[in-house]
């Protein structure tokens, strides 16, 4: 439990064409635009983050890295850990990532075809892979949440914690950008499953969600869009 030594509430700071945006349903063309990631990324320090979750929603869906610079300008505006995603390939990509000072990869995508990566990565840098299991209807889905897998996430994230990952980040994609509110029995299995750390995203619209999330047995809670609305601040939800 290295990462999380107590339950943190991490702000996300999605990237497209080089600036914060927040995707409904992970769809593209939902986009709400929040401006500058370095920007977003100091305030969510100033306002007490203790880390930071950065996704590359062009990589994600490119599969080629295209906000790499804004990457670099965050990870050298700020002195806290920070977790990266989005198009994250193979096992090269994620050691010169965390050679370069990211703390913590998030696979996805790659970590379900190709699960070894896993084991590769993890042998260089122990304890910097999240993998991140998106479910729709209780089953694992890939791909932008549009291919299913028939993988159970609690069986799922059983064998990414036997190849060496350092944690699971479990997006309920039924929830996710809705700000509708969570639901945490895929979260309550995931934790039942496993040692490892479990990071949960997706719905969360009020501090009562954070609350939830918490008492679910979650160690981190990723939120994004109701920062970015106003919904509460990170304090509040700190405080919580």
């Amino acid at each position: 439990m290295s990462h999380f030594p107590e339950f943190e509430v991490v702000p996300a700071v999605d990237m497209q064409d080089g600036e914060v945006v927040q995707l409904v349903q992970g769809e593209r063309g939902t986009e709400k635009r929040y401006g500058d990631p370095v920007e977003a990324a100091e305030r969510w320090i100033a306002e007490g983050a203790q880390s930071l979750h950065l996704v590359d929603l062009d990589g994600a869906f490119e599969g080629e890295r295209e906000n790499a610079p804004a990457v670099e300008a965050i990870r050298e505006a700020v002195d806290v850990p920070i977790q990266l995603g989005g198009g994250i390939r193979t096992a090269e990509d994620a050691i010169d990532l965390l050679d370069r000072g990211v703390d913590r990869v998030i696979l996805g995508t790659a970590a379900v075809e190709t699960p070894e990566i896993v084991a590769e990565i993890s042998e260089v840098h122990p304890d910097s892979v999240v993998v991140s299991l998106d479910a729709k209807d209780g089953e694992v889905v890939v791909s932008g949440w549009t291919e299913g897998t028939g993988l159970d996430p609690a069986e799922a994230a059983e064998r990414y914690e036997d190849l060496g990952a350092g944690g699971i980040l479990f997006t309920d994609v039924d929830v996710e950008g809705r700000l509708a509110g969570v639901r945490t029995e895929g979260v309550e299995r995931l934790v039942e499953a496993v040692e490892i750390p479990v990071i949960a995203s997706g719905g969360v619209a009020s501090v009562d969600d954070v609350r939830a999330l918490r008492e679910a047995g979650a160690s981190a809670v990723v939120v994004g869009t109701a920062l970015y609305e106003g919904r509460f601040t990170l304090r509040e939800a700190m405080d919580a």
